[in-house]
């Protein structure tokens, strides 16, 4: 049988986190987040992913996402990636979906993307390590809290 190579991947075309989403929020896009150009200003798609990434915390059960644990530890945002593929515009709808896509020893992987109407406008990832607040080093992620981010299949 003769081998294939992969098909390249064209752009836009990445694998849609709303396929395996475990949570998804939807929102607007605001006056004070566009720049002069009318179009959403970079530094706003992080903004939106923390917000996904808080919101799907609360909805697994964790109180105050943004509060250390009564041990001591807490996360520190350790990587970022956004890949912008089309541009979003004032007052459009549209949705951020969030998933777990990795959990390691003292880490957790968010890939997120943002939608609007089947579209992929931006997706990315989010690495946060799991560390001890005094020595600001990194401890294993609780049983606990494991249970809390386990990726679910849909």
């Amino acid at each position: 049988m003769p081998k294939h190579s992969p098909q390249p991947r064209l752009r836009g075309t990445t694998p849609r986190v709303s396929d395996r989403a475990s949570f998804v929020l939807p929102l607007r896009v605001r006056y004070v987040e566009v720049d002069v150009q009318g179009v959403v200003f970079h530094g706003h798609y992080l903004t939106y992913f923390d917000l996904a990434i808080t919101e799907f915390l609360r909805a697994r059960g964790v109180a105050d996402p943004s509060a250390p644990n009564r041990e001591g530890a807490d996360f520190h945002v350790v990587r970022t990636e956004v890949n912008y593929r089309r541009p979003l515009l004032l007052d459009q709808a549209f949705k951020v979906c969030c998933a777990v896509e990795h959990l390691g020893r003292s880490s957790v992987t968010f890939a997120l993307t943002l939608e609007r109407e089947g579209e992929t406008l931006s997706d990315g990832k989010v690495v946060w390590v799991y560390t001890d607040q005094t020595t600001r080093k990194a401890v294993p992620l609780s049983p606990q809290l494991r249970t809390l981010l386990a990726p679910t299949s849909n």
